[in-house]
């Protein structure tokens, strides 16, 4: 896992922060915007969290560990997946962080960073990936 990889990117969404945070924690929103995936967790500090379904005719379960959660400003967790191609050990978790700022009353700045990647290509394919995922994530938010 290289931890020098790292993907930043915002979005403005035309809603309040309240709205973005649901969009953000809900499992039923979850699955509208990520492909169908199935997210278990309680989202408190220290519990683990789970990515399940199907992609591709393959099934995969991704997981982590919930590292913050400062409820309608940052909610940040280690990530696991198998895609990556790397062992499941600790030194092979990125890590994932979502950031939330109000610009206004119906104005939420989102953000969305991970920081390591197993290999260049890994981090090509989701910095190429990131503006569909963040497009799907503010429209299921919007409309919250």
């Amino acid at each position: 896992m290289d931890h020098n990889l790292r993907v930043d990117t915002t979005v403005v969404i035309n809603t309040a922060a309240k709205q973005v945070w649901d969009a953000l924690t809900d499992p039923g929103k979850i699955k509208d915007y990520l492909y169908g995936t199935e997210t278990i967790t309680d989202w408190k500090v220290g519990s683990a969290v789970i990515f399940q379904g199907e992609y591709k005719g393959h099934k995969y379960k991704d997981h982590g560990v919930i590292l913050e959660n400062k409820p309608l400003e940052v909610l940040s967790y280690s990530y696991w997946t198998g895609f990556s191609g790397l062992e499941d050990k600790p030194g092979n978790y990125a890590k994932i962080i979502y950031t939330l700022k109000p610009l206004a009353v119906d104005i939420t700045e989102f953000s969305w960073s991970q920081i390591g990647f197993a290999n260049e290509d890994g981090h090509k394919h989701s910095k190429n990936g990131m503006v569909d995922f963040l497009n799907k994530f503010k429209e299921v938010a919007e409309r919250a």
